[in-house]
């Protein structure tokens, strides 16, 4: 569920008073800049990548003030290539510089996770019936931009926390004493369970109790091929667990149905974006 728009306001807004700070102005550009100078600006890829964010950055420059407005030249998911220009940006040049690295900073680590997401969609292609998903391992507040940026790579996401399904994890396991146990109690909540396992001992302890997903955690391909012929269609197979590209096409290759990746959202590098001022006026 993609986030309503005042909770992206209020990221926003607060993003742009962390930067303002407690004397809420742009200081050198409020020194350099003529207030009553207008400007047009570019935001220019400057590697190939994938696009995300656009929503966040347009706010960014909606909400400064006085206001500028950004104008999407391509949309999210777009495939770029260095020097593709992203969008346009006018208004005050003021306005302009004193968003410019807020705005960036969003469209720089949104694009960033879309780029590796495709990066393991492409690589799963020949694997239609697998689906991609993310994982709760997101950063603490921009989990809705980071699960749209997911989506604009083509991946898709799990859960959207703790509260809309369960994924009994092995700590969980530890804690109610068993497999068993665990999904026996997770039953109370009367919605589908998922747990997950390392072993193939476990494995058969999650089917025999009826979980409807079971998670392969860290399993070899081997293991993997193995938990796939056990469960023979009783239950979905999650395959997570440190998962490079390879990695996930050896988990599709040996037949699971899903596979997790928690470094689409925490491990991607940043895609590098400028922006650059074409012209001014008065």
């Amino acid at each position: 569920m993609v986030s309503s728009k005042p909770d992206l306001d209020l990221l926003v807004t607060n993003a742009l008073e962390e930067d303002l700070g407690q004397r809420g102005a742009d200081i050198t550009t409020e020194a350099v800049v003529d207030p009553k100078l207008m400007g047009e600006a570019v935001i220019v890829a400057k590697q190939p990548g994938v696009l995300s964010g656009a929503n966040a950055a347009a706010r960014v420059f909606e909400l400064v003030s006085p206001a500028g407005d950004y104008h999407a030249l391509l949309a999210d998911g777009a495939r770029l290539k260095a020097g593709d220009q992203v969008a346009t940006v006018s208004g005050p040049l003021a306005s302009i510089l004193t968003a410019e690295r807020t705005a960036l900073n969003f469209l720089q680590r949104m694009s960033g996770i879309a780029t590796v997401t495709r990066r393991y969609a492409d690589a799963l292609a020949p694997f239609p019936k697998v689906m991609l998903l993310d994982t709760r391992k997101t950063t603490p507040g921009l989990r809705f931009l980071e699960r749209a940026a997911v989506r604009a790579g083509g991946g898709h996401n799990h859960r959207d926390g703790l509260w809309d399904a369960i994924l009994i994890k092995d700590n969980h396991v530890a804690a109610a004493g068993g497999v068993t146990a665990a999904i026996e109690r997770a039953r109370r909540a009367r919605m589908p369970v998922e747990v997950e396992v390392d072993t193939l001992e476990q494995l058969g302890e999650a089917l025999d109790a009826g979980a409807e997903t079971i998670l392969l955690d860290n399993m070899s391909p081997e293991l993997m091929r193995r938990s796939v012929e056990i469960t023979a269609g009783r239950a979905r197979l999650e395959a997570s667990g440190g998962m490079t590209p390879e990695g996930a096409v050896a988990a599709a290759k040996a037949g699971v149905d899903r596979i997790s990746v928690g470094a689409l959202t925490h491990s991607a590098p940043a895609l590098v974006l400028s922006l650059e001022v074409t012209k001014t006026w008065r």
